[in-house]
């Protein structure tokens, strides 16, 4: 077990979970996506929208 954690193939693995996990922190974004927002499911107003399916 000691000689698999003093390996460089568990060293190279580790390095490189580091590198991730630094870049998600790094690219994490704090507001979600602009196409996800409850505005894009409603593009007019609700007295428009009514008096657009009344004609």
């Amino acid at each position: 077990m000691l000689t698999f954690l003093k390996s460089d193939l568990f060293l190279r693995f580790l390095g490189g979970f580091a590198i991730g996990s630094a870049g998600l922190f790094a690219f994490h974004v704090a507001e979600p996506p602009a196409l996800t927002t409850p505005a894009m499911a409603a593009p007019e107003s609700a007295p428009q929208a009514i008096e657009h399916a009344a004609r």
